[in-house]
Order: structure tokens, then sequence, then C-alpha cells
């Protein structure tokens, strides 16, 4: 890839979503509630003048609703992408989102400690070396071009900072990414960096 044509990675949050065990971690996919819908067709309107030229997702359900749902806005191709999806939680499927357990290994990767790992689930290693991957796939295939990619909050919270040279590794760290509303990503073939990036400190945004 040149340094001069960069591709231009989108990369957002999966509109608002419903769940089958809304009140526990889990790995499935959940679904796009009206409000979902709503936020995802927005986004894509905002980027409408942006010459979209392909629209990726991660695999499970709520983000692969958000990915057809905006390339069919924007009148482009929609692709599911292996690697993108959200951080798996293993063995403490069924436990309460403030689990001490997990928020523990979470708060250790934040810290640089990626050798730390959820309880039969992923390393912090293993979850940006398949991240990083997918985006990398997605940057090769689109030089100079720009792309909309929906994952989840979790991973690009942990993961875009740590691929970009120009912000620090902890950028997201106790920040809440909002629905659909994209952090904008340069991918040249030396260096990433991060133009933009939506989370807050409120969780008023999710």
């Amino acid at each position: 890839m040149s340094l001069h044509c960069p591709a231009t990675l989108y990369i957002a949050r999966h509109g608002d979503a419903e769940y089958t065990h809304a009140h526990v971690m889990s790995d499935e996919g959940g679904w796009l509630t009206e409000t979902g819908q709503v936020q995802v067709t927005e986004c894509a309107h905002d980027l409408a003048d942006r010459r979209i030229a392909a629209v990726y997702s991660s695999p499970m359900q709520r983000a692969v609703e958000s990915g057809v749902l905006a390339s069919s806005e924007l009148s482009v191709r929609h692709r599911e992408l292996a690697g993108l999806e959200e951080i798996r939680v293993g063995e403490r499927a069924g436990q309460p989102w403030n689990d001490p357990v997990t928020r523990e290994v979470y708060d250790a990767w934040f810290r640089g400690d990626l050798d730390a790992r959820i309880p039969g689930g992923e390393s912090g290693a293993e979850v940006v070396a398949r991240f990083r991957e997918a985006l990398a796939t997605i940057a090769d295939q689109h030089r100079g071009e720009q792309v909309l990619i929906f994952t989840h909050g979790g991973i690009m919270s942990l993961v875009v900072p740590r691929l970009a040279i120009n912000v620090r590794d902890d950028l997201a760290y106790l920040q809440f990414v909002p629905n659909a509303v994209p952090a904008r990503v340069e991918a040249g073939d030396e260096d990433w960096r991060v133009i933009s990036w939506p989370g807050s400190a409120s969780k008023d945004v999710v």
C-alpha cells in the first residue's frame, strides 16, 4: 500500500440491539432494534458524500444487519469478515455485565498486559491479532478508497488505538462507544492514524 493513497476506514459499533439474554454476558448475535435501524440509516446518510466503496461487518447478527442496511442505503456491496466479531466471553457467559473476573481481565489489557485471558475465552494478544488481521485485509483491498465497517464497541476500543501511531493505547479506556458513530482511521503501509474517535465518558451515549 502506498503512503500516498491510504485506505480510510470508518469503523463503527453496530446499531442499538436487543438480545435473548439482555442482562448477562454472552456471545450471541442479537438483532437491531428500531432505534438501531434509524442509527445505522443516519450513519449511512452522513457518509453518503464520502464515496464509500464497500461496507464490511462482523459475522454477528447485529453487525450483519447493520452492514446490510447501510450497504443498501449507500448502494454498495456488503461483506461479512471473520475477525471483526466482539471479544468472546468464554466461561463467563451468563454472568452479569459488571462481572469482576471479566472486568479484571479488561483492566489488565488496557494496562498493557495482553497475556491476560478471559477464562475459556481469548487473551488480549489473540483479540488484537485477529482484529488487526481483519482490518489489514480490508485496508489492503481498498487502497485509496473509503470503507465503512460495522464491528463492536469492546473490540474496537481495545484494538484500534493500538494500531495507530498518533494516540495512546488506552485512548478508549473507560469510554463508551455510541452506536453507529464511526471512528475515522487512515491506514497506510507504514503507519495507521486515528483521525477522529467517537468515545464518551458518559454511558448516556449507549
